[in-house]
Protein backbone atom coordinates (compact mmCIF):
# COMPACT_ATOMS: atom_id res chain seq x y z
CA UNK A 1 0.00 0.00 0.00
CA UNK A 2 1.10 3.49 -0.94
CA UNK A 3 0.84 6.80 1.22
CA UNK A 4 1.20 10.40 0.91
CA UNK A 5 2.20 12.48 3.48
CA UNK A 6 3.25 15.64 3.57
CA UNK A 7 5.90 17.75 5.68
CA UNK A 8 5.20 21.42 7.33
CA UNK A 9 7.62 24.30 5.27
CA UNK A 10 10.39 24.01 8.02
CA UNK A 11 12.49 27.28 8.70
CA UNK A 12 15.78 27.69 10.77
CA UNK A 13 16.40 30.67 10.85
CA UNK A 14 13.05 33.30 11.35
CA UNK A 15 14.97 36.17 10.28
CA UNK A 16 15.35 35.35 6.94
CA UNK A 17 12.92 33.85 3.80
CA UNK A 18 12.88 30.05 2.92
CA UNK A 19 15.41 29.49 0.90
CA UNK A 20 13.98 25.80 0.32
CA UNK A 21 10.09 24.69 0.73
CA UNK A 22 9.14 21.73 1.16
CA UNK A 23 6.56 20.33 -1.02
CA UNK A 24 5.72 17.07 0.71
CA UNK A 25 6.92 13.31 1.89
CA UNK A 26 5.92 10.41 -0.33
CA UNK A 27 5.86 7.64 2.22
CA UNK A 28 5.91 3.90 1.39
CA UNK A 29 6.02 1.00 3.22
CA UNK A 30 9.01 -1.90 2.51
CA UNK A 31 7.53 -5.34 2.17
CA UNK A 32 11.09 -6.38 2.29
CA UNK A 33 12.40 -4.74 5.34
CA UNK A 34 10.80 -3.83 8.45
CA UNK A 35 11.63 -0.27 7.84
CA UNK A 36 9.96 2.83 6.18
CA UNK A 37 11.10 5.45 4.24
CA UNK A 38 9.79 8.33 2.78
CA UNK A 39 10.99 10.94 -0.37
CA UNK A 40 11.00 14.81 1.01
CA UNK A 41 10.60 16.73 -2.13
CA UNK A 42 12.16 20.33 -1.80
CA UNK A 43 11.35 23.40 -4.07
CA UNK A 44 14.62 25.48 -4.29
CA UNK A 45 13.74 29.13 -4.57
CA UNK A 46 17.00 30.39 -5.44
CA UNK A 47 17.89 27.97 -8.34
CA UNK A 48 14.07 26.85 -8.92
CA UNK A 49 15.07 23.51 -8.77
CA UNK A 50 13.11 20.61 -6.95
CA UNK A 51 15.40 18.09 -4.89
CA UNK A 52 14.07 14.81 -3.97
CA UNK A 53 16.01 12.85 -1.09
CA UNK A 54 15.22 9.28 0.87
CA UNK A 55 15.29 9.71 4.57
CA UNK A 56 14.21 7.34 7.17
CA UNK A 57 10.34 8.09 8.73
CA UNK A 58 7.60 6.94 10.29
CA UNK A 59 4.21 7.42 9.64
CA UNK A 60 2.41 8.28 12.41
CA UNK A 61 5.45 10.84 13.44
CA UNK A 62 4.54 12.75 9.88
CA UNK A 63 0.49 12.60 10.70
CA UNK A 64 0.20 15.97 11.19
CA UNK A 65 2.96 17.49 8.72
CA UNK A 66 1.26 17.41 5.37
CA UNK A 67 1.02 20.54 2.80
CA UNK A 68 -1.89 20.76 0.70
CA UNK A 69 -0.36 19.76 -2.97
CA UNK A 70 -0.01 16.10 -3.36
CA UNK A 71 -2.81 13.88 -3.87
CA UNK A 72 -3.17 10.34 -1.46
CA UNK A 73 -2.46 7.48 -3.53
CA UNK A 74 -4.99 5.00 -2.80
CA UNK A 75 -4.66 0.89 -2.76
CA UNK A 76 -5.74 -0.14 -5.99
CA UNK A 77 -6.87 -3.57 -3.99
CA UNK A 78 -10.37 -1.44 -2.38
CA UNK A 79 -12.22 1.39 -3.28
CA UNK A 80 -11.63 4.11 -1.63
CA UNK A 81 -14.00 5.17 1.53
CA UNK A 82 -14.92 8.24 -0.25
CA UNK A 83 -16.27 6.99 -3.70
CA UNK A 84 -18.01 4.00 -1.81
CA UNK A 85 -19.64 7.05 -0.27
CA UNK A 86 -20.26 8.51 -3.22
CA UNK A 87 -22.09 5.18 -5.11
CA UNK A 88 -24.17 4.36 -1.78
CA UNK A 89 -24.96 8.18 -2.08
CA UNK A 90 -26.38 7.70 -5.70
CA UNK A 91 -27.86 4.61 -4.70
CA UNK A 92 -30.40 6.81 -2.14
CA UNK A 93 -30.98 8.98 -4.54
CA UNK A 94 -32.26 6.50 -7.41
CA UNK A 95 -35.20 4.84 -4.85
CA UNK A 96 -35.20 8.57 -3.77
CA UNK A 97 -36.95 9.34 -7.27
CA UNK A 98 -38.09 5.64 -7.80
CA UNK A 99 -40.47 7.20 -4.60
CA UNK A 100 -41.71 10.17 -6.27
CA UNK A 101 -42.46 8.18 -9.39
CA UNK A 102 -44.68 5.44 -7.72
CA UNK A 103 -48.12 7.71 -7.78
CA UNK A 104 -47.66 8.52 -11.15
CA UNK A 105 -47.97 4.87 -12.77
CA UNK A 106 -49.89 3.59 -9.89
CA UNK A 107 -52.16 5.90 -10.47
CA UNK A 108 -53.48 5.16 -13.60
CA UNK A 109 -54.19 1.31 -12.69
CA UNK A 110 -55.85 2.50 -9.76
CA UNK A 111 -58.35 5.18 -11.09
CA UNK A 112 -58.88 3.45 -14.43
CA UNK A 113 -61.07 0.52 -16.07
CA UNK A 114 -58.84 -2.66 -16.82
CA UNK A 115 -60.56 -3.75 -20.41
CA UNK A 116 -59.91 -6.12 -23.26
CA UNK A 117 -61.11 -6.03 -26.70
CA UNK A 118 -63.50 -8.71 -28.31
CA UNK A 119 -63.66 -10.25 -31.42
CA UNK A 120 -66.54 -8.71 -32.26
CA UNK A 121 -64.83 -5.22 -31.59
CA UNK A 122 -66.57 -4.54 -28.46
CA UNK A 123 -65.19 -3.68 -25.43
CA UNK A 124 -65.80 -5.69 -22.04
CA UNK A 125 -64.41 -4.71 -19.32
CA UNK A 126 -62.02 -6.76 -17.26
CA UNK A 127 -61.58 -5.24 -13.86
CA UNK A 128 -63.54 -2.19 -12.24
CA UNK A 129 -61.08 0.65 -11.64
CA UNK A 130 -60.74 0.57 -8.01
CA UNK A 131 -60.91 4.23 -7.59
CA UNK A 132 -63.44 6.88 -8.65
CA UNK A 133 -60.76 9.89 -7.87
CA UNK A 134 -61.38 12.90 -10.36
CA UNK A 135 -58.17 14.48 -12.90
CA UNK A 136 -58.41 16.96 -10.36
CA UNK A 137 -57.74 14.72 -7.24
CA UNK A 138 -55.31 13.24 -9.18
CA UNK A 139 -52.98 16.27 -10.30
CA UNK A 140 -53.88 17.46 -6.38
CA UNK A 141 -52.19 13.84 -4.99
CA UNK A 142 -50.08 13.90 -7.70
CA UNK A 143 -48.15 17.33 -6.86
CA UNK A 144 -48.59 16.94 -3.10
CA UNK A 145 -45.27 15.93 -2.39
CA UNK A 146 -43.81 18.97 -4.01
CA UNK A 147 -45.59 21.22 -1.46
CA UNK A 148 -43.25 19.49 1.45
CA UNK A 149 -40.51 19.06 -0.78
CA UNK A 150 -40.18 23.08 -1.51
CA UNK A 151 -40.78 23.81 2.70
CA UNK A 152 -37.81 21.62 3.55
CA UNK A 153 -34.66 22.68 1.06
CA UNK A 154 -33.52 26.12 3.56
CA UNK A 155 -34.13 24.52 6.87
CA UNK A 156 -32.91 21.16 5.28
CA UNK A 157 -29.35 22.77 4.51
CA UNK A 158 -29.51 23.93 8.14
CA UNK A 159 -29.78 21.22 9.64
CA UNK A 160 -26.94 19.46 7.71
CA UNK A 161 -24.65 22.07 8.43
CA UNK A 162 -25.39 22.11 12.41
CA UNK A 163 -25.74 18.42 12.65
CA UNK A 164 -23.89 15.40 10.95
CA UNK A 165 -25.57 15.30 7.40
CA UNK A 166 -25.06 11.90 6.69
CA UNK A 167 -27.50 10.88 9.36
CA UNK A 168 -29.63 13.87 7.99
CA UNK A 169 -29.97 12.12 4.11
CA UNK A 170 -29.84 8.61 5.94
CA UNK A 171 -33.12 9.57 8.52
CA UNK A 172 -34.77 11.40 5.50
CA UNK A 173 -34.57 8.56 2.87
CA UNK A 174 -35.49 5.56 5.58
CA UNK A 175 -38.57 8.02 7.17
CA UNK A 176 -39.84 8.13 3.16
CA UNK A 177 -39.86 5.16 2.70
CA UNK A 178 -41.23 4.09 5.60
CA UNK A 179 -44.09 6.25 4.46
CA UNK A 180 -44.67 4.58 0.99
CA UNK A 181 -45.54 1.37 2.36
CA UNK A 182 -48.83 3.35 4.08
CA UNK A 183 -49.73 5.04 0.99
CA UNK A 184 -51.75 1.62 -0.12
CA UNK A 185 -53.90 1.38 3.39
CA UNK A 186 -54.10 5.17 2.84
CA UNK A 187 -55.55 5.06 -0.46
CA UNK A 188 -58.34 2.82 0.59
CA UNK A 189 -59.52 5.15 3.15
CA UNK A 190 -59.50 8.59 1.45
CA UNK A 191 -57.24 10.16 -1.05
CA UNK A 192 -57.13 13.22 1.68
CA UNK A 193 -54.96 10.83 3.64
CA UNK A 194 -52.91 9.79 0.78
CA UNK A 195 -51.98 13.92 0.38
CA UNK A 196 -50.76 14.04 3.65
CA UNK A 197 -48.39 11.25 3.60
CA UNK A 198 -46.98 12.90 0.34
CA UNK A 199 -46.71 16.18 1.84
CA UNK A 200 -44.59 14.46 4.64
CA UNK A 201 -42.83 12.64 2.24
CA UNK A 202 -42.09 15.70 0.20
CA UNK A 203 -40.89 17.18 3.85
CA UNK A 204 -38.41 15.00 4.46
CA UNK A 205 -36.88 14.11 1.35
CA UNK A 206 -36.22 18.30 0.67
CA UNK A 207 -33.34 17.95 3.03
CA UNK A 208 -31.48 15.36 0.99
CA UNK A 209 -30.10 17.42 -1.78
CA UNK A 210 -29.12 19.79 0.95
CA UNK A 211 -27.31 17.52 3.32
CA UNK A 212 -25.50 15.41 0.13
CA UNK A 213 -23.33 18.99 -0.25
CA UNK A 214 -23.19 18.56 3.91
CA UNK A 215 -21.61 15.14 3.00
CA UNK A 216 -19.36 16.72 0.72
CA UNK A 217 -18.17 19.84 2.46
CA UNK A 218 -15.80 16.61 4.20
CA UNK A 219 -15.59 14.23 2.26
CA UNK A 220 -14.79 15.62 -1.39
CA UNK A 221 -10.91 16.83 -2.03
CA UNK A 222 -11.53 20.54 -3.93
CA UNK A 223 -9.66 18.73 -7.26
CA UNK A 224 -12.26 15.31 -7.10
CA UNK A 225 -15.46 17.50 -5.91
CA UNK A 226 -17.01 17.48 -9.21
CA UNK A 227 -15.78 13.66 -10.27
CA UNK A 228 -17.64 12.53 -6.25
CA UNK A 229 -20.62 15.29 -5.96
CA UNK A 230 -21.63 14.20 -9.93
CA UNK A 231 -21.64 10.54 -9.00
CA UNK A 232 -23.45 10.99 -6.30
CA UNK A 233 -26.07 13.01 -8.30
CA UNK A 234 -26.05 10.47 -10.80
CA UNK A 235 -28.87 8.52 -8.96
CA UNK A 236 -31.49 11.24 -9.31
CA UNK A 237 -31.58 10.93 -13.20
CA UNK A 238 -31.24 7.29 -12.94
CA UNK A 239 -34.07 7.54 -10.79
CA UNK A 240 -36.23 8.97 -13.30
CA UNK A 241 -35.47 6.77 -16.02
CA UNK A 242 -35.89 3.45 -14.01
CA UNK A 243 -38.65 4.37 -11.62
CA UNK A 244 -41.25 5.24 -13.95
CA UNK A 245 -40.91 1.78 -16.17
CA UNK A 246 -39.67 -0.15 -13.48
CA UNK A 247 -43.56 0.58 -11.75
CA UNK A 248 -44.82 -0.10 -14.76
CA UNK A 249 -43.59 -3.36 -14.94
CA UNK A 250 -44.75 -4.38 -11.31
CA UNK A 251 -48.11 -2.93 -11.36
CA UNK A 252 -48.94 -4.68 -14.81
CA UNK A 253 -47.06 -7.91 -13.78
CA UNK A 254 -48.96 -7.82 -10.19
CA UNK A 255 -50.64 -4.74 -8.93
CA UNK A 256 -50.54 -1.00 -8.43
CA UNK A 257 -49.42 -2.19 -4.52
CA UNK A 258 -46.39 -3.59 -4.90
CA UNK A 259 -44.62 -0.76 -5.99
CA UNK A 260 -45.19 0.57 -3.27
CA UNK A 261 -44.12 -1.77 -1.08
CA UNK A 262 -40.81 -2.77 -3.46
CA UNK A 263 -39.66 0.84 -2.79
CA UNK A 264 -40.49 1.14 0.68
CA UNK A 265 -38.67 -2.06 1.47
CA UNK A 266 -35.57 -1.35 -0.58
CA UNK A 267 -35.78 2.04 0.63
CA UNK A 268 -35.54 0.94 4.56
CA UNK A 269 -32.71 -1.64 3.76
CA UNK A 270 -30.81 1.30 1.85
CA UNK A 271 -31.29 3.41 4.76
CA UNK A 272 -30.43 0.58 7.27
CA UNK A 273 -26.80 0.02 5.74
CA UNK A 274 -26.28 3.54 5.07
CA UNK A 275 -26.65 4.48 9.26
CA UNK A 276 -24.02 1.42 9.42
CA UNK A 277 -21.00 2.39 6.74
CA UNK A 278 -21.60 6.26 6.35
CA UNK A 279 -19.60 8.61 8.87
CA UNK A 280 -20.32 12.69 9.01
CA UNK A 281 -15.84 12.83 8.62
CA UNK A 282 -13.04 10.42 7.29
CA UNK A 283 -11.48 11.46 10.93
CA UNK A 284 -14.02 9.20 12.85
CA UNK A 285 -14.87 6.73 9.88
CA UNK A 286 -13.04 3.21 11.66
CA UNK A 287 -12.07 1.59 8.35
CA UNK A 288 -10.81 4.45 5.97
CA UNK A 289 -6.93 4.24 5.85
CA UNK A 290 -5.07 6.63 7.59
CA UNK A 291 -3.35 8.16 3.94
CA UNK A 292 -7.05 8.70 2.61
CA UNK A 293 -8.05 10.56 5.89
CA UNK A 294 -5.18 12.57 5.45
CA UNK A 295 -5.25 13.59 2.20
CA UNK A 296 -8.96 14.42 2.28
CA UNK A 297 -8.52 16.79 5.17
CA UNK A 298 -5.07 18.04 4.22
CA UNK A 299 -6.74 19.03 0.56
CA UNK A 300 -9.84 20.60 1.99
CA UNK A 301 -8.24 22.74 4.10
CA UNK A 302 -10.14 21.77 7.39
CA UNK A 303 -9.26 19.55 9.85
CA UNK A 304 -12.06 17.03 11.79
CA UNK A 305 -10.85 18.88 15.43
CA UNK A 306 -13.35 20.32 17.52
CA UNK A 307 -12.86 23.74 16.63
CA UNK A 308 -13.93 23.00 12.92
CA UNK A 309 -17.26 21.42 14.31
CA UNK A 310 -18.18 24.76 16.51
CA UNK A 311 -21.63 26.14 15.03
CA UNK A 312 -21.69 29.34 13.48
CA UNK A 313 -24.33 31.65 12.72
CA UNK A 314 -24.59 31.48 9.00
CA UNK A 315 -24.43 35.01 7.21
CA UNK A 316 -27.63 35.09 5.99
CA UNK A 317 -27.30 38.64 4.39
CA UNK A 318 -23.93 37.82 2.84
CA UNK A 319 -25.69 34.88 1.21
CA UNK A 320 -28.38 37.10 -0.42
CA UNK A 321 -26.09 40.25 -1.87
CA UNK A 322 -23.54 37.76 -3.26
CA UNK A 323 -23.65 37.31 -6.64
CA UNK A 324 -21.86 34.07 -7.11
CA UNK A 325 -24.51 33.25 -5.48
CA UNK A 326 -26.79 34.30 -7.58
CA UNK A 327 -25.43 32.61 -10.46
CA UNK A 328 -25.65 29.61 -8.74
CA UNK A 329 -29.72 30.25 -7.63
CA UNK A 330 -30.56 31.83 -11.78
CA UNK A 331 -29.00 28.69 -13.13
CA UNK A 332 -30.80 25.71 -10.61
CA UNK A 333 -33.50 27.84 -11.75
CA UNK A 334 -32.73 27.15 -15.62
CA UNK A 335 -31.96 23.55 -15.23
CA UNK A 336 -34.89 23.01 -12.89
CA UNK A 337 -37.43 24.08 -15.68
CA UNK A 338 -36.43 22.54 -18.12
CA UNK A 339 -35.91 18.97 -16.35
CA UNK A 340 -39.81 19.16 -15.15
CA UNK A 341 -40.72 20.34 -18.40
CA UNK A 342 -39.82 17.01 -19.75
CA UNK A 343 -40.70 15.05 -16.38
CA UNK A 344 -44.40 16.27 -16.74
CA UNK A 345 -44.90 17.20 -20.07
CA UNK A 346 -42.84 15.33 -22.76
CA UNK A 347 -45.15 12.58 -23.39
CA UNK A 348 -48.07 14.91 -24.28
CA UNK A 349 -45.86 17.07 -26.20
CA UNK A 350 -45.23 13.63 -28.46
CA UNK A 351 -49.07 13.05 -28.42
CA UNK A 352 -49.97 16.24 -29.41
CA UNK A 353 -47.28 17.94 -31.32
CA UNK A 354 -45.95 14.80 -32.95
CA UNK A 355 -48.75 12.46 -33.10
CA UNK A 356 -46.75 10.39 -31.63
CA UNK A 357 -47.78 7.75 -28.51
CA UNK A 358 -44.75 6.86 -26.94
CA UNK A 359 -45.93 3.90 -25.08
CA UNK A 360 -45.45 2.09 -28.04
CA UNK A 361 -41.68 2.64 -27.12
CA UNK A 362 -41.13 3.75 -23.78
CA UNK A 363 -37.25 3.03 -24.30
CA UNK A 364 -36.86 5.90 -26.44
CA UNK A 365 -39.02 8.00 -25.05
CA UNK A 366 -36.69 7.90 -21.99
CA UNK A 367 -33.70 8.43 -23.55
CA UNK A 368 -32.75 11.78 -22.74
CA UNK A 369 -32.62 11.57 -19.49
CA UNK A 370 -30.44 7.59 -19.73
CA UNK A 371 -28.14 9.68 -21.91
CA UNK A 372 -27.59 12.62 -19.12
CA UNK A 373 -27.17 9.61 -16.61
CA UNK A 374 -24.35 8.64 -18.76
CA UNK A 375 -22.59 11.95 -19.02
CA UNK A 376 -23.09 13.73 -15.47
CA UNK A 377 -20.36 11.37 -13.93
CA UNK A 378 -18.06 11.71 -17.43
CA UNK A 379 -18.33 16.00 -17.10
CA UNK A 380 -17.48 15.74 -13.29
CA UNK A 381 -14.40 13.60 -13.93
CA UNK A 382 -13.57 16.04 -17.05
CA UNK A 383 -13.92 18.77 -15.20
CA UNK A 384 -11.83 17.75 -12.20
CA UNK A 385 -9.11 16.81 -14.73
CA UNK A 386 -8.91 20.25 -16.46
CA UNK A 387 -9.33 21.84 -12.81
CA UNK A 388 -5.83 19.29 -11.72
CA UNK A 389 -4.16 20.14 -15.07
CA UNK A 390 -4.62 23.62 -16.81
CA UNK A 391 -7.21 25.77 -16.00
CA UNK A 392 -9.04 27.66 -13.14
CA UNK A 393 -11.98 26.28 -10.59
CA UNK A 394 -14.01 29.55 -12.19
CA UNK A 395 -12.84 28.83 -15.60
CA UNK A 396 -14.28 25.23 -15.43
CA UNK A 397 -17.25 26.15 -13.81
CA UNK A 398 -18.06 28.42 -16.38
CA UNK A 399 -17.40 26.24 -19.26
CA UNK A 400 -18.73 23.38 -18.08
CA UNK A 401 -22.09 25.16 -17.13
CA UNK A 402 -22.33 27.90 -19.88
CA UNK A 403 -21.06 25.32 -22.51
CA UNK A 404 -23.81 23.19 -21.17
CA UNK A 405 -26.81 25.24 -21.21
CA UNK A 406 -25.77 26.80 -24.62
CA UNK A 407 -25.99 23.89 -26.10
CA UNK A 408 -29.09 22.42 -24.33
CA UNK A 409 -30.58 25.69 -25.65
CA UNK A 410 -29.29 25.74 -29.21
CA UNK A 411 -30.88 21.81 -29.96
CA UNK A 412 -34.23 23.05 -28.01
CA UNK A 413 -34.51 25.23 -30.74
CA UNK A 414 -34.52 22.46 -32.84
CA UNK A 415 -36.79 20.57 -31.01
CA UNK A 416 -39.66 23.51 -31.04
CA UNK A 417 -39.78 23.42 -34.97
CA UNK A 418 -38.96 19.64 -35.58
CA UNK A 419 -42.25 18.14 -37.22
CA UNK A 420 -40.51 14.57 -37.16
CA UNK A 421 -40.56 12.52 -33.98
CA UNK A 422 -37.73 10.99 -34.67
CA UNK A 423 -35.89 14.44 -35.28
CA UNK A 424 -37.48 15.91 -32.14
CA UNK A 425 -36.65 12.80 -29.65
CA UNK A 426 -32.91 12.94 -30.98
CA UNK A 427 -32.61 16.98 -30.33
CA UNK A 428 -34.06 16.52 -27.13
CA UNK A 429 -31.55 13.73 -26.30
CA UNK A 430 -28.82 16.14 -27.15
CA UNK A 431 -30.39 18.53 -25.42
CA UNK A 432 -30.57 17.06 -22.14
CA UNK A 433 -27.01 15.22 -22.64
CA UNK A 434 -25.25 18.35 -22.94
CA UNK A 435 -27.12 19.63 -19.87
CA UNK A 436 -25.55 17.24 -18.22
CA UNK A 437 -22.13 18.94 -18.52
CA UNK A 438 -24.12 22.01 -16.36
CA UNK A 439 -24.23 20.13 -13.27
CA UNK A 440 -20.22 19.87 -13.11
CA UNK A 441 -20.49 23.77 -13.13
CA UNK A 442 -23.43 25.33 -10.81
CA UNK A 443 -24.52 22.10 -8.78
CA UNK A 444 -20.97 21.94 -7.52
CA UNK A 445 -20.70 25.26 -7.43
CA UNK A 446 -21.51 25.66 -3.79
CA UNK A 447 -18.56 23.59 -2.52
CA UNK A 448 -16.02 26.25 -4.04
CA UNK A 449 -17.47 29.88 -2.91
CA UNK A 450 -18.71 28.76 0.62
CA UNK A 451 -17.64 23.94 1.59
CA UNK A 452 -18.89 25.32 5.28
CA UNK A 453 -22.18 26.30 4.65
CA UNK A 454 -22.54 24.57 1.03
CA UNK A 455 -25.94 22.41 1.98
CA UNK A 456 -27.34 26.01 3.31
CA UNK A 457 -26.85 27.10 -0.52
CA UNK A 458 -27.70 24.17 -2.05
CA UNK A 459 -31.13 24.73 0.16
CA UNK A 460 -31.61 28.04 -1.02
CA UNK A 461 -30.84 27.65 -4.83
CA UNK A 462 -33.03 23.99 -5.10
CA UNK A 463 -35.80 25.57 -3.08
CA UNK A 464 -36.10 28.08 -6.43
CA UNK A 465 -35.14 25.14 -8.44
CA UNK A 466 -38.45 23.50 -7.58
CA UNK A 467 -40.28 26.39 -7.88
CA UNK A 468 -39.47 26.12 -11.31
CA UNK A 469 -40.71 22.97 -11.37
CA UNK A 470 -44.23 23.87 -9.70
CA UNK A 471 -44.64 27.20 -12.23
CA UNK A 472 -43.46 25.08 -15.46
CA UNK A 473 -46.84 23.03 -15.47
CA UNK A 474 -48.69 26.01 -15.13
CA UNK A 475 -46.86 27.86 -17.99
CA UNK A 476 -47.37 24.55 -20.12
CA UNK A 477 -51.09 24.68 -19.85
CA UNK A 478 -51.78 27.76 -20.54
CA UNK A 479 -49.53 28.00 -23.86
CA UNK A 480 -51.20 24.68 -25.00
CA UNK A 481 -55.06 25.20 -24.30
CA UNK A 482 -55.63 24.39 -28.10
CA UNK A 483 -52.74 21.15 -28.04
CA UNK A 484 -51.34 22.46 -31.75
CA UNK A 485 -47.36 22.11 -32.52
CA UNK A 486 -46.92 25.77 -32.69
CA UNK A 487 -48.08 25.99 -28.85
CA UNK A 488 -45.47 23.54 -28.40
CA UNK A 489 -43.22 25.38 -30.60
CA UNK A 490 -43.82 28.44 -27.52
CA UNK A 491 -43.17 26.17 -24.70
CA UNK A 492 -39.81 25.13 -26.00
CA UNK A 493 -38.85 28.75 -27.29
CA UNK A 494 -39.49 29.95 -23.74
CA UNK A 495 -37.35 26.98 -22.35
CA UNK A 496 -34.36 28.01 -24.71
CA UNK A 497 -34.21 31.73 -24.29
CA UNK A 498 -34.55 30.77 -20.14
CA UNK A 499 -31.05 28.85 -20.96
CA UNK A 500 -29.85 31.31 -22.92
CA UNK A 501 -30.50 33.54 -20.24
CA UNK A 502 -28.86 31.49 -17.48
CA UNK A 503 -25.30 31.71 -19.84
CA UNK A 504 -25.54 35.23 -19.74
CA UNK A 505 -26.21 35.27 -16.05
CA UNK A 506 -23.40 32.19 -14.71
CA UNK A 507 -20.86 33.88 -17.28
CA UNK A 508 -21.02 37.28 -15.62
CA UNK A 509 -21.41 36.49 -12.17
CA UNK A 510 -20.49 32.96 -11.37
CA UNK A 511 -16.94 32.53 -9.42
CA UNK A 512 -15.15 29.20 -8.24
CA UNK A 513 -13.23 30.90 -5.30
CA UNK A 514 -14.41 31.20 -2.03
CA UNK A 515 -15.56 33.88 -1.29
CA UNK A 516 -14.51 36.54 1.92
CA UNK A 517 -17.45 35.66 3.74
CA UNK A 518 -17.29 32.02 3.37
CA UNK A 519 -15.33 31.81 7.08
CA UNK A 520 -16.66 32.85 10.15
CA UNK A 521 -15.18 36.57 11.16
CA UNK A 522 -13.77 35.89 14.42
CA UNK A 523 -10.84 33.24 13.34
CA UNK A 524 -10.15 35.62 10.98
CA UNK A 525 -9.16 39.26 12.91
CA UNK A 526 -7.37 37.36 16.14
CA UNK A 527 -5.27 39.98 17.61
CA UNK A 528 -3.24 38.38 20.12
CA UNK A 529 0.53 37.73 19.28
CA UNK A 530 0.39 34.48 21.23
CA UNK A 531 0.61 31.51 19.28
CA UNK A 532 -2.93 30.69 18.20
CA UNK A 533 -5.10 28.21 20.09
CA UNK A 534 -9.01 27.37 20.24
CA UNK A 535 -9.79 27.29 23.66
CA UNK A 536 -8.24 24.20 25.29
CA UNK A 537 -7.05 22.57 21.66
CA UNK A 538 -3.34 23.14 21.68
CA UNK A 539 -3.06 19.69 19.33
CA UNK A 540 -5.10 20.63 16.40
CA UNK A 541 -3.66 19.59 13.16
CA UNK A 542 -5.72 22.13 10.43
CA UNK A 543 -5.25 22.45 6.51
CA UNK A 544 -3.10 23.74 3.93
CA UNK A 545 -0.03 26.06 4.96
CA UNK A 546 -0.12 28.01 1.63
CA UNK A 547 -1.28 31.84 2.36
CA UNK A 548 -1.00 33.35 -0.95
CA UNK A 549 -4.17 31.11 -2.31
CA UNK A 550 -2.38 28.70 -4.43
CA UNK A 551 -3.03 24.52 -3.97
CA UNK A 552 -6.77 23.82 -2.87
CA UNK A 553 -8.19 27.17 -2.53
CA UNK A 554 -7.49 27.43 1.04
CA UNK A 555 -6.39 31.09 1.65
CA UNK A 556 -6.81 30.94 5.02
CA UNK A 557 -3.44 31.40 6.64
CA UNK A 558 -5.00 30.43 10.32
CA UNK A 559 -6.05 26.59 8.33
CA UNK A 560 -2.41 25.71 8.25
CA UNK A 561 -1.20 26.03 11.60
CA UNK A 562 -0.05 22.83 13.31
CA UNK A 563 0.47 22.03 17.34
CA UNK A 564 -0.19 25.71 17.77
CA UNK A 565 4.01 26.18 17.67
CA UNK A 566 3.79 29.44 15.07
CA UNK A 567 4.11 33.00 15.88
CA UNK A 568 3.63 35.99 13.96
CA UNK A 569 5.74 38.70 12.60
CA UNK A 570 5.94 41.62 14.62
CA UNK A 571 2.34 43.69 14.35
CA UNK A 572 -0.80 42.52 14.39
CA UNK A 573 -2.25 38.97 13.03
CA UNK A 574 -4.53 38.57 10.49
CA UNK A 575 -5.12 36.98 7.05
CA UNK A 576 -2.69 38.81 5.43
CA UNK A 577 -0.07 37.60 8.05
CA UNK A 578 2.57 35.24 6.94
CA UNK A 579 3.27 32.85 9.56
CA UNK A 580 7.06 31.45 10.09
CA UNK A 581 6.61 28.40 12.38
CA UNK A 582 9.98 28.60 15.21
CA UNK A 583 9.69 25.03 16.16
CA UNK A 584 8.01 21.55 15.87
CA UNK A 585 7.38 19.68 19.17
CA UNK A 586 8.33 16.24 17.45
CA UNK A 587 11.33 14.25 18.84
CA UNK A 588 11.38 12.08 16.00
CA UNK A 589 11.71 14.60 13.48
CA UNK A 590 15.09 15.30 11.69
CA UNK A 591 16.30 18.21 9.74
CA UNK A 592 17.75 17.77 6.11
CA UNK A 593 18.82 19.69 3.77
Amino acid sequence: MEYIYHFTNIIRNTTQNLSYKVSGVLQRNNPNTQSDYAELIEDDDATQRRHIKTIPATSSKYASYIPSRLRCIDSIKAMPVRYQTAFLSSLGFLISFGIRCNMGVSVVAMTHNETEKLSNGTIKIVKQAEFDWTPGIIGIVDSSFFWGYLITQVPGGYLAAKFPANHVFGFALGISSFLNLFIPFAAKIHYGIVMILRILQGLVEGVTYPAAHGIWRWWAPPLERSTLATISFTGSYAGAVLGIPLSGILTEYFNWQIAFYFYGLIGMIWSVYWWHFSYERPAIHPKISEAERIYIEESIGEASSIANKTWIKPPWRCFFTSKPVWAIIVANFCRSWSFYLLINSQAEYFREALDYNVGKNPLLAALPHLTMSCIVPFAGKLADYLRTNYLSTTTVRKIMNCGGFGLEAVFLLLVAYAKNPRLAIGALTIAVGFSGFAISGFNVNHLDIAPRYASILMGISNGVGTLAGMLCPVAVEFLTKQGKREEWAHVFLIASLIHFCGVIFYGLFASGEKQPWAEPTPANNITSDEPYKHGDEQNVTYGSTVTDGSGYQSTDPFAGMANGNYTNLPGRMNQQTQFVPITIENPMYQNYR
